[in-house]
């Protein structure tokens, strides 16, 4: 079963599938239902649970959709408070906490690098810390839109955020608390 909210204050734009990422003729095994993808567009941003273990942040966001774990790989920050900025020509969500950039698509930790910290001015240039933050497939068929969870066993930094300690830990922290 599958609870979600909405994050009203989450910017509403309007989508295409594009394929072959997210549309199919039908859900693919192991998959959950989670809304119409007309509901998803409207809201911008979902945080729903899924299959009773994994807090998941869907979003809409240029006209695709994309799942990844809620809560940032860093210390726990509620990404579905987080601003989409792009860093080094990839969209990120920006972690509110403390700033941490994670890949939409492929959920790596982006940071700026600085080669030589002597060299007058600092020349900086973006760098993978790998991937950090678990992100879902996301597929829609005639309209429905299901997310498939990640369930590789490599262990992702995200990870130590899926218990129910954290849960109850963060449980009074809503989306209202995002400004």
């Amino acid at each position: 079963m599958t609870s979600m909210s909405s994050d009203e204050d989450a910017s509403q734009t309007s989508s295409t599938c594009s394929p072959p990422a997210g549309c199919s003729s039908s859900p693919p095994p192991a998959s959950h239902f989670i809304g119409k993808k007309e509901d998803i567009v409207k809201a911008g941003r979902l945080t729903l649970q899924v299959d009773g273990c994994r807090d998941v942040l869907i979003l809409h966001h240029q006209g695709r959709l994309h799942a990844m774990d809620l809560r940032c790989y860093h210390s726990g920050g509620p990404l579905q408070c987080g601003d989409i900025e792009e860093f080094d020509g990839k969209q990120c969500i920006v972690c509110p906490w403390h700033k941490y950039k994670i890949t939409l698509t492929e959920g790596e930790g982006l940071y700026q690098a600085v080669d030589d910290p002597s060299a007058k001015p600092l020349r900086t240039h973006w760098r993978s810390k790998g991937v950090k933050q678990r992100i879902h497939r996301i597929t829609e068929v005639n309209g429905d839109v299901f997310v498939t969870l990640n369930v590789s066993n490599k262990d992702i930094d995200s990870d130590v955020y899926q218990t129910e300690r954290y849960r109850t830990m963060f449980k009074n922290q809503r989306l209202a608390k995002c400004k």
